[in-house]
């Protein structure tokens, strides 16, 4: 985008100087062509230089088994017991989270207005997990939420 309107602008600027050519002394002439020609390679180095990033969206096969152990726990453990580490509900520590989660009904069915999910999903909650991390939670819970 950036690029773009910087070219524009190089594009306005050529056009006033070639309307305004005529009208200038010879001296003249050639330093305004020496500096159009600088912008014109500069612009053309410049929008070269734009890149366009895509990145693919990692998704999960809700097919593919999800496992607690090696897939769930790590969320945990990575983005959730700097606060869920006993102190709060649920204790989301290894070796307590499973446990915790199961007794304290945060992974009924529907997965998707399971207490769990719904609170990753929330706007206080959000931000700590990505989305790939929150879609194997969600088919975890879909698939039984279990121990395995």
């Amino acid at each position: 985008m950036r690029c773009n309107i910087l070219l524009i602008s190089i594009l306005k600027y050529l056009c006033e100087l070639i309307n305004n050519c005529s009208k200038m002394k010879q001296k003249e002439r050639k330093s305004k062509f020496g500096i159009v020609a600088f912008l014109i390679l500069a612009g053309i180095a410049l929008f070269a230089s734009c890149e366009k990033y895509t990145y693919l969206i990692e998704t999960v096969n809700p097919a593919d088994s999800v496992h607690f152990q090696t897939e769930i726990q790590p969320i945990f453990t990575a983005n959730c017991i700097v606060c869920h580490k006993g102190t709060r509900n649920p204790d989301l520590r290894e070796g307590n989270s499973y446990t915790s989660l199961t007794t304290g009904d945060y992974v009924k069915l529907p997965a998707e207005s399971s207490k769990l999910y719904t609170k990753i999903t929330s706007s206080s909650h959000e931000s700590f997990t990505l989305p790939v991390e929150k879609q194997k939670v969600l088919i975890w819970i879909q698939q039984g939420a279990n121990d395995n």
